[in-house]
């Protein structure tokens, strides 16, 4: 198949196979991430890294410079298009994980997970901005949580695909087998992904044409509280994700049994994907979305004052964190279709724009988060509420107070875009 643009009638993928295809793009990005969980202790060991803790800047190094590698991929997909960016980022996750399996020491490990977040960040970047581009509203809504559901079998069993690798194994080989699904990814959207990027969208790579478009993104109210109310929730998770090991697997005992906690808890969490996607058409987005917003608050005042009180044990960290999790299955897709919804034709920017606060900001204070760990889950549980809170300032400020709207589209929506700019070749 050619890069020749495609319309939306025209897209030659049925819907599972495209939902298919956006969620191995994001599960790429996962699997560097989940997968070598349980081996973070040990290449630590193995490359002398003194301080325990140390060990989380393999995730979070990767997580920060991915956000901050989010903020480009937009603007070159909207001049470019979708389908040569994503190329482009899925062979060079392959390049950097490589690397990473062959790295002598902790420092050279974490420079190539670093370039590795900068260059993969656009298949974070990427599915957004195509989903845009055929999607709309509730419907985006509907078909990104059917991507997050298909993507989340991804944390459901990279856990546990690590602990096993390492039975027969090095830990080395854990970015080997990720190698491996770099390059069926990459063979899959080579023969299969179209162009989506309407020729008349086509925005030229101008520093005052980007930086107006990224300004859209920054300054429509309507979006900004849900993609920065985002990127706080996610903080919360990073931070669990950063010392979730610490935590689950040795603190609370849970040893090798870790892995398979994790993966129940992303299963539970994939399950709300699927149920999201069946009443959010039903429901709005909203709506699903502030419901799961005020559950994730209580949850986690609810899980800090247990934790406060020196009660926490595997039989209430367990129950009380997937809770959270579930809840951030109804959060995460509908923000992000709700934040899309006005940029019709600077989807790449906007989405590039969302991804790296999202990104930066999430990883940031994720980072700090992990690196607070005391022995306890207060520092995590502590974080879930407070950036829930915060989340849910912001989006009373996007939605002026009032919570639980069912809206269609606003006419300003379709009318708050750049101007058209004429095609260009390329």
């Amino acid at each position: 198949m050619t890069g020749a643009h495609t319309s939306k009638d025209s897209f030659p993928m049925g819907q599972a196979e495209f939902v298919g295809l956006m969620a191995s793009m994001q599960a790429l990005m996962a699997l560097s991430i989940d997968i070598m969980l349980p081996a973070l202790g040990l290449i630590s060991e193995d490359l002398g890294v003194p301080d325990p803790n140390q060990r989380q800047l393999i995730i979070g190094v990767f997580m920060t410079c991915a956000g901050i590698g989010s903020l480009f991929p937009g603007a070159l997909a909207d001049r470019f298009g979708r389908r040569r960016v994503a190329l482009f980022a899925i062979a060079g996750n392959f390049l950097m994980t490589f690397v990473c399996a062959v790295a002598g020491s902790f420092e050279l490990l974490l420079i190539a997970r670093g370039i590795a977040g900068l260059l993969t960040s656009a298949m974070m970047v990427m599915p957004m901005t195509i989903l845009r581009d055929r999607y709309e509203g509730d419907a985006m809504a509907r078909t990104q949580s059917l991507i997050a559901t298909t993507f989340m079998v991804v944390p459901m069993i990279a856990p546990m695909v690590g602990q096993a690798i390492m039975l027969v194994a090095s830990w080395r080989w854990i970015f080997g087998v990720t190698c491996a699904m770099g390059v069926v990814v990459f063979i899959w959207a080579s023969l299969r992904l179209p162009e989506t990027l309407e020729p008349e969208n086509r925005q030229e790579i101008r520093p005052r044409v980007i930086a107006g478009n990224m300004r859209l993104a920054l300054t429509e109210r309507a979006a900004i509280g849900y993609f920065l109310g985002g990127a706080l929730v996610q903080a919360g998770l990073f931070g669990y994700l950063n010392s979730a090991q610490q935590l689950v697997g040795e603190t609370l005992g849970a040893g090798e049994m870790f892995p398979i906690l994790f993966g129940m808890m992303a299963m539970i969490m994939a399950g709300t994907n699927f149920i999201n996607a069946r009443i959010v058409v039903a429901f709005g987005a909203r709506r699903v979305s502030h419901s799961a917003l005020i559950v994730f608050i209580v949850t986690g005042i609810i899980h800090m004052i247990v934790a406060l009180r020196g009660n926490e044990d595997l039989w209430t960290f367990v129950p009380l964190m997937t809770v959270s999790m579930c809840m951030l299955s109804f959060i995460a897709a509908n923000f992000q279709a709700i934040s899309l919804q006005p940029f019709g034709r600077i989807a790449g920017a906007a989405a590039s724009v969302m991804s790296f606060v999202r990104m930066v900001l999430g990883s940031v204070i994720g980072a700090a988060i992990g690196l607070a760990f005391d022995g306890s889950a207060v520092p995590i549980t502590a974080g879930m509420a407070i950036m829930g809170s915060l989340s849910l300032v912001l989006i009373l400020y996007s939605e002026r107070g009032t919570l639980f709207r069912r809206v269609n589209p606003p006419e300003y929506y379709r009318q708050n875009q750049p101007p058209k700019q004429p095609p260009h070749g390329g």
